[in-house]
């Protein structure tokens, strides 16, 4: 006995409407009557499914390489009926393809250039499997390489390589640095010679001109000779020693002192003076 039953259709879901086992009409969302038990209806989801794929394969330089793709599908809702029928396990049939053309193109390429060719593989892969799943009712949106992974050694390697190439820049870098201030040292250290030695020379100079012009003065005011002058500044400037020596009570030394002291040491600058002479005079005669 026949009788009629309802069925709703969830809007991201299509019916698929069989009469005896033949193939009616796709039910849409909302409320389907169905003669039973002559009819029956079955649902197909609508919604975009992700399906994760895991391929190994070698590169052009003989590099292990897993890569994983993220392929993002949905079942057409006007075509519900080929997929139904048609296709028996479409996760298989899609890592299928993407394995078929993951191991076609990799192989073509570098460990490098795989790489940088992510986004072109990942297109192929897209329009491989649009191609050939179109048919079948599925609609493919997207195809994205989520993972390049090499293998281990080889990765423990490259980071070696890369660590090793960061560590020669940061020598490299620090080599430069301290060539610069090498450099800077040596600069400051000759601005600073160059510098005391114009002061030295300006001191000396200053205190000849001063002991020049104090000699003059004190011949024109009290009529002395210019190596009285001198022998008088010597005893001041000895006397002046002593005093400071004195005052400053840190130390003691013991100093032969006696009339003919500040004699004596006029004559030995006096020595010193005649000898420092009769040296260059045969230097002179010689040029």
């Amino acid at each position: 006995m026949a009788c009629f039953c309802f069925y709703a259709v969830d809007t991201s879901e299509r019916g698929i409407v069989q009469t005896c086992g033949k193939f009616s009409h796709i039910a849409y969302p909302g409320l389907n009557v169905v003669c039973c038990p002559f009819q029956t209806l079955s649902r197909v989801s609508t919604k975009v499914v992700q399906l994760d794929v895991s391929t190994s394969t070698k590169t052009k330089d003989n590099v292990t390489v897993s890569i994983n793709t993220a392929v993002q599908y949905s079942v057409d809702p006007n075509k519900a009926n080929d997929f139904f029928f048609k296709l028996a396990d479409p996760t298989r049939n899609i890592a299928s393809h993407v394995d078929n053309v993951v191991r076609s193109q990799l192989p073509k390429m570098d460990l490098d250039a795989a790489f940088l060719a992510k986004d072109e593989l990942a297109y192929s892969i897209s329009r491989e499997l649009s191609e050939h799943m179109t048919p079948y009712g599925l609609l493919i949106h997207g195809c994205l390489m989520t993972e390049m992974v090499p293998d281990s050694t080889v990765l423990r390697a490259m980071n070696e390589v890369n660590a090793a190439r960061r560590q020669r820049e940061a020598n490299w870098e620090k080599a430069e640095a301290e060539k610069v201030l090498a450099v800077k040292r040596a600069e400051a250290e000759a601005e600073a010679k160059h510098l005391s030695g114009v002061g030295t020379a300006k001191m000396r100079q200053a205190i000849t001109e001063g002991f020049t012009g104090s000699i003059a003065q004190m011949q024109e005011s009290c009529g002395l000779k210019a190596n009285e002058v001198v022998h008088m500044m010597l005893v001041s400037q000895y006397l002046d020693v002593l005093k400071d020596f004195a005052m400053s009570g840190k130390s003691s030394v013991l100093i032969p002192h006696g009339p003919s002291a500040v004699k004596d040491m006029e004559q030995q600058v006096r020595n010193g003076f005649l000898q420092a002479r009769s040296l260059g005079a045969p230097e002179q005669a010689a040029m």
